[in-house]
């Protein structure tokens, strides 16, 4: 993480802090604060994940030349996220259960995540992986920590 640039690292960790206060609200704040925890950090988790998506696209559309073209699969695996979160928002919509199981679909989604930038050897900075792992770990286990709690 050394070759991380520091604005990078430093706005990439406080990135995880807005889950982990949802978490830290949802499990010990007091009980009023409960839904609107589980549904803030839903959204939050929604929207990074959502993001993150986003990024692929751009190294995608950001591939200079044939020798560093983005594979095609990464077009679809760019999309994927924002139709899983959106897919996670349909059983709040029609009142079945929510959010957990939705939580722990993103939780999982975003966990993961670092195995498609793993594959992207030839699109991205040597140092992203030092910096994606560690912050889908923390983001994905405050989601799931909060999926916990619902």
């Amino acid at each position: 993480m050394a070759h991380t640039p520091a604005l990078a690292r430093t706005l990439g960790f406080a990135g995880i802090l807005p889950q982990l206060a949802c978490a830290l609200a949802a499990w010990i704040g007091p009980e009023e604060w409960l839904w609107t925890a589980l549904a803030i950090g839903w959204a939050y988790a929604a929207l990074i994940f959502s993001f993150l998506g986003g990024l692929w696209w751009g190294m995608a559309a950001a591939s200079p030349d044939e020798a560093r073209r983005a594979p095609g699969w990464l077009w679809v695996a760019a999309v994927m996220p924002s139709l899983i979160a959106l897919a996670t928002y349909i059983p709040w919509v029609v009142g079945e259960t929510w959010p957990g199981p939705s939580l722990t679909f993103l939780a999982i989604g975003i966990t993961l995540s670092p195995l498609v930038d793993r594959r992207l050897v030839t699109l991205r900075p040597s140092w992203w992986m030092g910096l994606r792992v560690p912050l889908s770990l923390g983001l994905g286990a405050s989601t799931f920590a909060l999926a916990l709690a619902s």
